[in-house]
């Protein structure tokens, strides 16, 4: 009987721990932690991207491009505020989160008041650059002018020293002042000598004399670039109006990577078209990923850095303008190169475990000739004229000759004592004015002092002069040539007719496009107004990182769990075209 009453005690709790079991709620299965911060910070700038290239070709990217757009935060109301539209203005915006009248990056170059002579904006005597793979390279540059710390600076110094910084280009400017005054890795490109290079000031890598040795930029002599899409895809004609490729190159596709016509080897023409080329870009990406592999960058307990600015789209918008089926080509191969780049972060950090910023340090203007043949109003703005306008007003008031030691930029420095005695005399400050407003080509002219201290006023063109000005290094009067008519610094007597710049507060040279992927964002179109200023605060914010001087917002409209996340915000459409495109 005992062993009847046994049995059935233990099948009642048999059943009732079946009950038990089946009301209980199912069993998740076990994910992953997603970390507290991102493992790795991706900051990447496509020299002279104009925002309305994304709304023009995006319908053709099937990479990494597309993926941003599609699967990221796309902010398409963005604009620099600030006319010095240039590769080291825009770098040190992106890099620190301030306008240059903060960060005191006023140019590429401008003219040094105390040495009287004209200074790059990471010039440094103190420092010597060093070639990879025993190359002689000359020069030396760091960050040293840059007056207040980047975003991987400040990540570096907070992170209690787990944090690894590497910067990459084909320019040195903006590999420097993409990362600042510290990085574990600094490479750019020597044209000159056609090798990968650094400065003291960082110090070699090993990883990248290894890369440097295996894959030399000369090992891409005699291939070609050649058209990646069909014909019918390219929305221009075969030969872009008023382009001056590089030497050896026609003005239509294919272009060989061979030099000079009589070269046997790779020469200086042939690294010029090295630099023009998708093989520079896709250089870039191999050394990124290269850097991950050796460094073990996003692998480790803190948060890293990775900034690689593309250089090729920026030598090549200056020889065939924005309007040429060079740009559409090396866009749509930019994509493919990206979509490879995160293919392998996803491998290596993870998917969703690295952010993404994207953005372009200027745009770009049309080609004048090409403006001209639409009826538009375009030229150049020659600049030796504005400084011959200049000597001849004052030549019959006794000023010293010559009364202008330089133009840098749109920027006009006086010889030493000129501008003050300018300052005292009404009539001849009036006169220099009334002769530069007369140049060909001129909209407006603003004197230092309306700019130093960058009171807000009624005028958007002088509150842009304002955002850029810096005192010091500033110029003593600033011009501002009229939309179409870019700044010619061809010597007296001849005149550029050929290719294109930038520079200017002109919509063409201001828009570019900010976009970020991966770890806390939202996805979505944001028409909010947004500058390349708010990239920094908004990956510091995510990083949990405090900047230092600077003067953008964190975008919080485009970040998970966040107060700004309720923002309006639009879905990604695959399709369609819906921003203004610029001319």
């Amino acid at each position: 009987m005992k062993r009847y009453v046994a049995f059935f005690v233990a099948l009642s709790l048999t059943v009732l721990a079946g009950i038990a079991v089946l009301a209980a709620p199912p069993t998740r299965t076990a994910k992953a932690a997603e970390p507290a911060r991102p493992k790795l910070v991706v900051v990447l700038v496509v020299d002279q991207m104009r925002a309305d290239y994304v709304d023009k070709f995006r319908g053709q990217w099937t990479g990494g491009l597309k993926r941003l757009v599609e699967e990221g935060a796309w902010f398409r109301n963005a604009a620099y505020p600030y006319a010095a539209t240039e590769t080291c203005v825009g770098h040190a915006t992106i890099a620190t989160g301030a306008l240059p009248a903060t960060h005191g990056i006023v140019g590429n170059s401008w003219w040094d008041r105390d040495t009287q002579k004209i200074v790059n904006c990471t010039a440094d005597a103190g420092a010597k650059n060093m070639g990879y793979a025993g190359a002689s390279v000359k020069g030396g540059d760091s960050a040293t002018r840059l007056a207040v710390p980047t975003f991987a600076a400040q990540l570096r110094l907070q992170s209690g020293g787990t944090t690894r910084v590497v910067a990459l280009s084909l320019k040195a400017r903006a590999a420097i002042l993409l990362a600042g005054k510290r990085a574990d890795a600094m490479i750019w490109f020597d044209g000159e000598s056609g090798a990968w290079a650094t400065s003291d000031a960082y110090g070699a890598a090993a990883f990248a004399e290894e890369y440097a040795k295996a894959h030399p930029a000369r090992e891409d002599y005699g291939k070609t670039w050649a058209l990646s899409l069909p014909a019918s895809a390219y929305l221009y004609d075969e030969a872009a109006t008023g382009a001056l490729p590089p030497a050896g190159w026609g003005l239509t596709f294919p272009h060989p990577l061979r030099g000079k016509a009589d070269s046997t080897g790779p020469d200086a023409a042939f690294y010029t078209e090295w630099e023009a080329s998708p093989y520079g870009d896709m250089a870039l990406v191999r050394m990124g990923e290269a850097a991950v592999d050796a460094l073990r960058l996003g692998q480790s307990s803190g948060t890293d850095f990775l900034g690689i600015s593309f250089s090729s789209l920026d030598y090549v918008g200056h020889a065939f303008g924005p309007h040429s089926r060079e740009i559409q080509d090396i866009l749509a191969c930019l994509d493919r190169d990206l979509g490879e780049l995160f293919a392998y972060l996803d491998e290596k950090v993870g998917r969703g475990n690295y952010v993404v910023a994207l953005s372009a340090d200027h745009g770009v203007a049309p080609i004048p000739k090409d403006t001209k043949k639409t009826g538009g109003d375009a030229g150049w703005l020659k600049v030796s004229e504005v400084q011959e306008s200049v000597e001849k007003a004052l030549e019959p008031l006794n000023f010293p000759k010559p009364a202008v030691a330089r133009i840098a930029g749109s920027e006009i420095y006086f010889s030493p004592g000129v501008y003050e005695r300018l300052k005292n005399d009404p009539a001849a400050m009036g006169a220099v004015l009334q002769a530069i407003r007369s140049v060909p080509g001129m909209a407006q002219v603003y004197r230092a002092e309306e700019l130093a201290n960058r009171a807000a006023t009624s005028d958007p063109t002088r509150n842009a002069e304002a955002a850029g000005f810096f005192p010091g290094r500033s110029g003593d009067l600033l011009i501002v040539p009229k939309p179409y008519w870019p700044l010619d610094f061809s010597a007296p007597g001849k005149t550029r007719d050929y290719g294109t710049t930038h520079g200017t507060l002109h919509p063409y040279d201001q828009r570019v496009p900010v976009l970020f992927m991966g770890w806390g964002i939202v996805r979505g179109q944001f028409r909010n107004s947004a500058t390349p200023a708010d990239i920094a605060p908004t990956l510091a914010a995510l990083c949990g990182v405090k900047l230092a001087a600077h003067d953008g917002r964190v975008l919080t409209e485009a970040l998970k769990n966040s107060a700004g996340a309720a923002s309006p915000r639009w879905p990604v459409a695959k399709s369609g075209h819906t921003a203004p495109v610029l001319p």
